[in-house]
């Protein structure tokens, strides 16, 4: 868990350099998501597993199914969101025209992640109260 949260603050600092610079260079001053992929990658990604972290040294949390698949579409969720956060960003910097079928489809991408995250919250918390049903 310190690992996976370790990724996610690296790719979190990585992507409030990128909007700094990004808009930056492009001479952008107005609102755009990029601002919003560095709080989704520090507070989802790794504040998320800091928090699991001190659970995994409690409870043997890879032993359940549901927190195996909690890790994978947690995950899953979260990087997709941030991947189509940049995508939206980039497209509001650099101001090209795109289509309402594009424009929905990036939305509708990230709502899958936004889904997949969710999902991942529910398995979390029915592993952990497994859990603590059984050993506490």
């Amino acid at each position: 868990m310190i690992n996976t949260a370790f990724a996610y603050a690296i790719a979190a600092m990585a992507g409030g350099v990128f909007y700094r610079e990004f808009t930056k260079f492009q001479g952008f001053e107005g609102r755009t998501s990029l601002a919003f992929v560095h709080t989704h990658l520090f507070l989802l990604g790794m504040v998320m597993f800091l928090v699991i972290g001190l659970f995994a040294a409690r409870f043997d949390l890879n032993s359940r199914k549901q927190f195996r698949v909690f890790y994978v579409l947690y995950n899953a969720g979260v990087i997709l969101t941030s991947i189509m956060l940049l995508i939206r960003g980039v497209v509001q910097v650099t101001g090209p025209e795109i289509s309402r079928g594009m424009d929905a489809a990036i939305s509708g991408v990230a709502g899958i992640g936004h889904i997949l995250t969710g999902i991942g919250i529910i398995l979390l918390f029915l592993s952990l109260r497994s859990w603590t049903r059984n050993d506490g």
